[in-house]
Formats: C-alpha cells, structure tokens, sequence
C-alpha cells in the first residue's frame, strides 16, 4: 500500500498594508492552503489573490476562519457560545466561497484556527458546532481537527469526512495536544528535525512528546505555518524528503476521496 499524506499550509493572512508569512515560497511545495477569511487575517482582496495563485499551482483550496482578532491574530481565548462560533463559521466560510466561486475553484476543507482550533479541541460544544456549520454550508467539506479531539468526533457525528492533522513545526505534549505557544519550547525550529518527525507521523503513527514519550497520532494531513520564521525551508525539506520516501504527497480531495 503506497503511504500518501495532504501538505497543508496556513496562508494568506495579509491584509491591508501589513504582509504577514511567505506565501510565495511556501506555495510550490504544499498540496493544500488553509486561506484566512479575514477575521485574524487576510482581507477581501489577499483571500482573491490567495485563491487564484493556488488554482495556478493546481493547490487545493480550504477556509480557516477563525476569531474577530487581528490585533492577537485570532491566538487569544474569547468568551463565545456555540451560536457565536456558528455564525463566525458561516459567516467566514461563506465569504471565501463566494471568492472561490468567482475564481472558478471549489473549495476542499475546513480548518479552524488559533485559539478557536484549540478551544472547539476540547469543549465538545464548540466543536459540535464548527460541525453543524461546516455541514450546513457544504457537506462535501472536508473537516481538518487534532487527532482524538473533539473537532474529529463531532465532525464524523455530523456526517462529514474528518481528517486528522499533525504539525511538522509545532511540538506535542503527552496527551497528544500541542505545547502552548506560551512556552520557549512549543516550536520546533531545525528543519531536519520537523522532517523526520514528519516521516515518523506517517510511516509510524507516532511522534516524541516534550517529555520524550511517544504518542500515538494519525497524519492524513501535515501542516506548516505559513506565518512561521522557517515555513518556506520547513515545505521545501519536507516535499524533498517525502519523495525520497516514495510518500505521496497530494490533496486530499472533497468528501471520502482520500479514505477510500
């Protein structure tokens, strides 16, 4: 059986006068980009852009909606009920539909982001209704989350296709959730080191916590921050080395593609 895996990439988060990640250099490498829907970043015209360099690159296109936070950068905890984090999903997905429609694309997935990514992880209300909103915009989206989280469980409960993601820059803590940005040691920074981790997450299922166990983790897609110091080298060691590995790398693709 040939080992495939979906390089996905948080991009397009510029916006306005400010220029945030390395979008150009990032793109030749991934298969997937997670477009900002100008709520922690990006606006009308970097998510038009955005979307028309990945239909160029033949990259599939997915929406990260994520907290009303440009000054945190939607990485701050808000106090929302599951009918605000319903409507904030609607309302975002809608809108870079609406620009990928126009462009000719279909859109593929769903990743939260930030802090919304991380609060929906663990309080099943929230997720359940990234769920419900994903599902009632499309349901040939598929759903991005942490394995054995919450986004995971409530997406397959709605009916949607789920699909777990790993993070090639990001380290772990033992209980499989990522290490708070918080602390000095929540990133990885040696590009070798996030390509061998990489390849041990899809050949193995497993990566090293912070406190040297190993965890159990499923990788159908690897992501990279595309607003990270290192995010053009990290996507272009991990593509080389994928295909020293013969692991296919491509799009997932929508609904149960990639599972068949």
């Amino acid at each position: 059986m040939t080992l495939r895996v979906d390089l996905n990439c948080d991009i397009g988060e510029s916006f306005g006068a400010y220029h945030i990640g390395a979008d150009e250099a990032v793109f030749p490498h991934i298969t997937s980009a997670n477009v900002a829907c100008g709520f922690h970043g990006g606006d009308p015209t970097v998510m038009r852009v955005t979307v028309s360099r990945a239909k160029e690159g033949n990259v599939a296109v997915g929406a990260h909606p994520g907290f009303p936070d440009l000054i945190g950068f939607g990485r701050r905890n808000m106090d929302v009920s599951p009918s605000d984090v319903y409507d904030l999903m609607v309302y975002q997905i809608g809108a870079l539909q609406g620009v990928a429609r126009a462009a000719g694309v279909e859109l593929q997935h769903v990743k939260a982001h930030g802090a919304l990514y991380n609060m929906a992880a663990v309080k099943v209300e929230l997720a359940a209704a990234i769920a419900r909103a994903v599902r009632d915009v499309d349901r040939g989206l598929v759903l991005f989350g942490l394995p054995g989280s919450f986004l995971i469980s409530e997406g397959d409960a709605a009916g949607l296709v789920t699909a777990c993601e790993a993070f090639a820059d990001r380290n772990y803590m033992s209980d499989g959730s990522l290490v708070s940005r918080r602390r000095p040691d929540a990133h990885v920074h040696d590009a070798n080191e996030a390509v061998s981790r990489a390849i041990r997450m899809v050949r193995e299922g497993k990566v090293r916590s912070v406190d040297g166990d190993d965890v159990s983790i499923r990788a159908d897609t690897i992501c990279i921050h595309g607003d990270g110091p290192h995010a053009a080298e990290f996507a272009r060691s991990l593509r080389s080395a994928f295909a020293r590995e013969s692991i296919a790398v491509r799009a997932l693709g929508r609904g149960p593609s990639f599972k068949e």
